[in-house]
């Protein structure tokens, strides 16, 4: 193990307050093979888009799931970007490494050259697929791994492409590990005040909407809804903002009505209780919260926090977990459930959580990074425990939460005096993990808004 490894695991290793589990085993059938794996994965879908954590949200098949799930209600993307948090996801190392630090095709954004998961498992003996979306570019390293690939959608291809699969390798004799990767509800960007159609009757803005400043934070949270992507509706009334709400809402549905589908074919061909089945998403959106959209140089708890669940073969019951889960654990977790060998990298194997045996994993306190949108460069860097959230932009300021008093993150007490040793306890800590792992934070540069950008750029 190398040394930043080995300090990583120092610095995030103080109690967590991880539920104990009832051991549960991997089966393995009578050849001795491995667990599949299906990876179902959303675009753009924050922790509380579903129904078993708000009613708002109507996700039967993604409840149904959970309810046989252990399912990791403090769950963390590395960076709110689609391009480097799935690099992340996938390699288990976060963005400054994997050099994925924006989109690709954007600003300080790259072609993904590092070995990821499907690599990992075609050598544990594992057939491969991966369908939709893909936003990694085209090197030939990072694209390996795949025995059957589709890297692009539309949701409904990916659906059909992976239930072929699955028909296809029900009765083989190696174990599978298929990834679909859907656009929804990424899709909230094609929302049109006025036009789209949708149902506001029960809808209600969250309280951060009514009593957001944006003279208190960051002038560049203001700059996003005033000359970037915001502008459609910074000034729109509380009717066109409840109208976000519910797009989103049909967007998060449509998504969920994917996960019913491929759940029905995987229990239908009986390899239910000979699967693990993972759910989760990229990052977050803004769903109103704030009185922002989409995405930005922001880090929100709605830009941060994802759904994350897994369950393994047989499982029966709803188990819950506060562990910290960061995207970059998913590699090394998955591998050490699939009998992999596992790899160094800045993400801890959950197994033991989930299967009740051996030593589980401690992590007091998550870190998050940002460096921009297309050409608009802010990087920021997150540093959140259980109780507080402190945001470092290398340029406009600094951000405190109390999360525990303030859960909606309405108060900045970043410049608050009774608060500057706590500030400047995160701030330490954060630059320890900046240092450790040779994260080049401090010499990124911001750049300018290019304010015709967002007229014509609404992806990512």
């Amino acid at each position: 193990m190398n040394q930043s490894r080995r300090k990583f695991i120092q610095s995030t290793g103080a109690a967590a307050g991880t539920l104990a589990f009832p051991s549960i085993s991997l089966s393995q059938n009578s050849k001795g093979k491995r667990p599949n794996i299906l990876y179902l994965c959303s675009d753009q879908q924050h922790w509380q888009a579903q129904g078993s954590v708000d009613p708002f949200f109507d996700t039967p098949h993604q409840d149904a799931l959970y309810a046989e799930s252990t399912v990791f209600e403090n769950a963390f993307c590395t960076t709110p970007q689609c391009s480097p948090s799935r690099s992340s996801m996938l390699t288990g190392f976060y963005p400054h490494t994997t050099e994925m630090l924006n989109n690709a095709n954007s600003l300080g954004g790259t072609d993904l050259d590092l070995p990821t998961i499907g690599s990992h498992l075609q050598k544990a003996g594992y057939k491969t697929g991966i369908f939709g979306k893909w936003h990694l570019g085209d090197h030939p390293i990072g694209n390996s791994g795949w025995n059957e690939e589709n890297k692009r959608g539309p949701d409904a291809k990916t659906t059909e492409r992976g239930l072929d699969f699955l028909d296809r390798h029900a009765n083989h004799d190696k174990p599978f590990a298929l990834f679909l990767m859907y656009l929804d509800p990424h899709d909230i960007y094609h929302y049109k005040p006025g036009q789209s159609d949708v149902r506001i009757d029960d809808v209600e803005l969250p309280e951060s909407w009514y009593h957001q400043n944006f003279d208190a934070v960051p002038k560049v949270h203001r700059e996003f809804m005033e000359h970037n992507q915001g502008e459609f509706i910074i000034n729109a009334n509380e009717e066109t903002w409840k109208g976000y709400r519910d797009f989103y809402r049909q967007k998060v549905k449509l998504y969920d009505d994917h996960v019913g589908r491929v759940v029905d074919r995987l229990k239908s061909l009986g390899l239910w209780d000979s699967t693990i089945v993972i759910n989760t998403s990229d990052h977050g959106d803004m769903d109103t919260f704030h009185r922002l959209v989409f995405k930005g140089p922001f880090m929100y708890e709605h830009m941060l926090r994802i759904p994350m669940s897994i369950r393994l073969p047989c499982q029966t019951e709803r188990r819950e977990s506060d562990y910290p889960w960061v995207n970059v654990d998913t590699v090394p977790t998955l591998l050490e459930l699939a009998g992999a060998e596992p790899i160094d990298c800045h993400g801890q194997s959950v197994a033991a959580i989930l299967t009740g045996k051996g030593r589980e994993p401690k992590r007091d306190y998550v870190i998050s990074q940002y460096y921009g949108k297309q050409t608009w460069v802010n990087p920021i860097r997150s540093i959140r425990t259980a109780k507080w959230k402190y945001n470092l932009y290398t340029d406009w300021g600094e951000e405190l939460y109390d999360l525990e008093k303030d859960p909606e993150e309405i108060v900045n007490l970043s410049q608050n005096r009774k608060y500057v040793q706590q500030k400047n306890r995160l701030k330490n800590q954060l630059n320890l993990w900046i240092d450790d792992h040779v994260d080049p934070f401090y010499s990124y540069q911001t750049t300018p808004l290019k304010r015709n950008e967002a007229k014509t750029i609404l992806k990512g």
